[in-house]
């Protein structure tokens, strides 16, 4: 199967786009291939299991982000129409009983007037934020059984030394990356997950980068970023990192954050490959520490990695 993106395309190409068109592109590559010998931009094609596994961890992606932009359409409302939030509601993350039971009442109206259209909504928005959240849970146990097959538990739990690391970060860096040994260095690590910078150099210009490509399965990356920015959080090794990328700059925390994510996945990778994890955890066992622990920033165990920002 060929890669789309590695083809040549023209700028007249791309806006003039049809499948009589493409097929003779491809016709082109096999020819040249053939005749020329020029290697055919090949892209990895996942086996059936990998597929499969895929899809409760990107199914508890979507529905994550489902629950948010609901949790957002709630505060537009009570902005909108001026509904003051208690000093005690829940500011992120799960919304409390408590908060969730005082929105109840403004939907019926007992706290605060407002219109019925406002109440109905409210009522409706609060019902598919509850199953939402249940749904999570279900996703959330899925998940975490994913991770104990035979399969991951190895890699997962040598991913979970890592600081800001947790279930669902190592379980859809496993599952969409797949294969890890097919990548030969972090060089094309980085390039694939899209956090590579761009290129344009010609002419007397030789050292001219852009932004990142943003190639490759963008899952991974908004994962990244939030690990990220956990570990610097939680990790004074990840923070003193952070803050020399930054150079005292605030304008300059994105592209801080953006590398330390590229630092983070070739971390990520060395890590679940590492065989001298593996003799490590045949003597001493896995970490009793969960995930979710992680990303708040307990003691590391003994054996923790002490070479986070090293990429």
């Amino acid at each position: 199967m060929l890669a789309p993106t590695h083809l040549p395309h023209t700028a007249h190409g791309r806006k003039n786009k049809t499948d009589d068109k493409d097929a003779l592109m491809i016709l082109d590559e096999v020819r040249a291939h053939v005749l020329a010998g020029r290697k055919l931009p090949a892209v990895w094609v996942p086996d059936p299991q990998t597929r499969d596994d895929r899809e409760a961890v990107r199914l508890r992606l979507e529905i994550g982000a489902q629950r948010t932009r609901i949790k957002n359409q709630i505060r537009n409302l009570a902005k909108r129409w001026k509904l003051t939030l208690p000093s005690w509601f829940t500011q992120s993350g799960n919304w409390s009983r408590r908060s969730l039971a005082w929105l109840r009442s403004v939907a019926a109206g007992e706290v605060q007037q407002c219109g019925q259209g406002i109440r109905v909504t409210l009522a409706s928005l609060i019902d598919i934020y509850q199953e939402l959240s249940r749904q999570l849970g279900v996703l959330d146990q899925a998940v975490a059984k994913l991770a104990c097959t035979p399969r991951y538990a190895q890699a997962f739990a040598k991913l979970k030394l890592l600081p800001g690391v947790g279930t669902l970060t190592a379980m859809v860096f496993l599952t969409e990356l797949g294969d890890l040994a097919r990548f030969a260095n972090r060089r094309q690590l980085a390039a694939y997950l899209g956090l590579a910078p761009a290129a344009y150099e010609s002419g007397e210009r030789n050292d001219r980068k852009g932004h990142i490509t943003r190639q490759g399965p963008s899952r991974v990356r908004h994962l990244l970023c939030q690990a990220a920015w956990a570990a610097q959080r939680v990790c004074s090794k990840w923070k003193a990192r952070y803050e020399q990328l930054k150079r005292g700059s605030q304008k300059r925390s994105k592209i801080a954050i953006v590398a330390l994510m590229r630092l983070l996945a070739i971390q990520m990778w060395h890590t679940a490959r590492s065989q001298e994890l593996d003799k490590l955890f045949d003597v001493v066992g896995p970490p009793e520490t969960s995930a979710r622990a992680r990303q708040k920033g307990p003691p590391h165990p003994p054996y923790a990695i002490t070479s986070a920002c090293r990429g």
